[in-house]
């Protein structure tokens, strides 16, 4: 896969559903139009250099059997319910499919195209120079799982008594009592069951499946990865398990699918400062979700995080995914400024299905369709262009830089000012934002020394406006922009101005 790989999320079941209401037939993963793909893929969208397209990966999310026991503990669940009726206001017990985290078995399900179907739209996506990631779960398995009643060594599990003094954290199945999976800092999922780290059985297990996943995909998405290794499970079921094995839960699982596909995609959904620790285990890449924090809640401070970044090329960039708020609805109008710093900053870029269209509504896992959404005006037509500039192969195979911005004496920069830039073969970029509410101005500091003393031409694509900046002595670039404005830069030399 390609450095630096812009990656598509689906949500694939209501996604299907969408898409069988808008044709008039049902739709599988099986039988999805040729045209739909090439949407999907963005093979529509001329790139502005190399490649074979903007999109390297797409991510289809939930494709797994779901769990009919996890349907009804959802119904059940009243505070769950309200959150389906937030979000959908007219559903009904249909619309209920299960979450796609309460795994019933790691087989395609049938609603959805069963295997062939999958196979299908892995084809699709290879013929368009386009990767397939799924999810592996490692965490918890849904409670009727074949594994609860063939193998429940392989779970965390308790007493009678522990069901009986916590019927919210234990379950009985086919006579074992059971913990539910859960995080340190939240109350058990009651839909799972907790799968047990250290269990030699466990770890084989889980080779196996991800082995069985590689062979149908390019690539998984590991969910609440963090929560396996040695020392986080420890610390959560201390007295529950048993001593730590010396090699990590990882360690054990990843150099053994690599062994069999060594160009396999391990991404890892991770928080709490893990990153580097789940980095050296293995993993390609691990969410930066402190990057996507800092842009919603402390915005100035992203220069600083540009800048000081210790792994920059295993990070995931996002402003929006399942598990978050819809862009839209945090950001608002800030919504493309800030997707233009998310998403041109090394390693990863995770794009979402329905950020193109500025949806608001952050859809509960569990249900089968969307409600319909007005689409923001312009804001596609942002994404197209952001898109193509993503595609550019300076932002994958060039030199990252981040860039520092002065003022002059009297005028110190502007407190939100932040730029960096990607240098290609054939292209280079600069990339200059204010995350602030007032004006910006500053000069930027360009490592392009032959920018000193010549005029340049400045093209930015996303806006379609041009800058012609004189022979300054220095290779630097003024800039002046409002607030949350950005500059993406074509910066060609060139064809110098006359």
């Amino acid at each position: 896969m390609a450095a630096h790989p812009v990656i598509y999320e689906i949500n694939t079941w209501p996604w299907l559903v969408g898409l069988s209401s808008s044709l008039g037939r049902a739709v599988t993963l099986g039988s999805v139009p040729e045209e739909v793909w090439d949407e999907v893929t963005a093979t529509s969208v001329t790139a502005t250099s190399g490649g074979s397209g903007p999109i390297d990966a797409v991510w289809l999310m939930g494709v797994w059997q779901r769990s009919p026991a996890g349907v009804r503990i959802g119904l059940a669940d009243g505070p769950l319910v309200d959150t389906f009726a937030d979000a959908l206001p007219d559903f009904t017990d249909a619309d209920v499919v299960g979450s796609p985290y309460s795994i019933h078995d790691y087989i395609v399900d049938p609603h959805l195209g069963g295997p062939e179907g999958l196979a299908a739209a892995r084809r699709a996506l290879a013929a368009r120079g386009v990767g397939l990631i799924l999810d592996f779960v490692p965490n918890h398995v849904a409670t009727d799982h074949p594994w609860a009643t063939a193998s429940p060594q392989r779970f965390v599990t308790g007493t009678v008594a522990d069901l009986a003094a916590h019927p919210t954290e234990f379950v009985e199945v086919a006579g074992t009592v059971i913990a539910n999976g859960r995080d340190p800092y939240f109350a058990p999922w009651r839909d799972v069951l907790q799968l047990n780290a250290f269990d030699q059985g466990l770890r084989a297990a889980a080779r196996d499946t991800v082995r069985s996943i590689a062979d149908q995909c390019d690539g998984v998405r590991c969910d609440m990865a963090m929560l396996m290794c040695n020392r986080i499970f420890a610390e959560t079921w201390s007295g529950r398990v048993g001593p730590a094995p010396d090699v990590d839960y990882w360690d054990a699982v990843i150099p053994a699918i690599r062994a069999e596909h060594p160009e396999f995609l391990f991404i890892a959904e991770a928080y709490w400062g893990t990153e580097g620790l789940l980095r050296s285990q293995g993993f390609d890449h691990c969410y930066d979700k402190g990057f996507t924090d800092a842009l919603e809640h402390h915005p100035q401070s992203i220069g600083s995080l540009i800048a000081d970044a210790p792994d920059p090329d295993g990070a995931v960039h996002f402003i929006e995914n399942h598990d978050e708020p819809r862009a839209q609805k945090v950001f608002g109008d800030h919504h493309p400024t800030a997707a233009i710093t998310a998403l041109t900053q090394p390693g990863a870029r995770l794009l979402y299905e329905g950020q193109f269209d500025g949806r608001t509504v952050r859809l509960p896992v569990q249900l089968r369709r969307e409600p319909e959404q007005p689409v923001v005006e312009g804001l596609p037509e942002f994404y197209r262009r952001l898109v193509a500039v993503l595609g550019d192969d300076a932002l994958h195979t060039g030199e990252f830089t981040a860039l520092t911005v002065s003022g002059w004496p009297d005028h110190p920069a502007g407190p939100g000012l932040a730029a960096w830039s990607w240098t290609g073969s054939a292209r280079r970029w600069l990339f200059v934002v204010n995350l602030d509410d007032a004006d910006g101005a500053g000069l930027v500091h360009t490592a392009w020394n032959d920018l000193a003393g010549r005029p340049t031409t400045l093209v930015d694509p996303i806006a379609e406006v041009g800058f012609d900046r004189p022979a300054d002595p220095e290779p630097t670039i003024f800039v002046m922009l409002p607030p949350w404005g950005a500059h993406v830069l074509d910066v060609d030399i060139a064809d110098p101005i006359s």
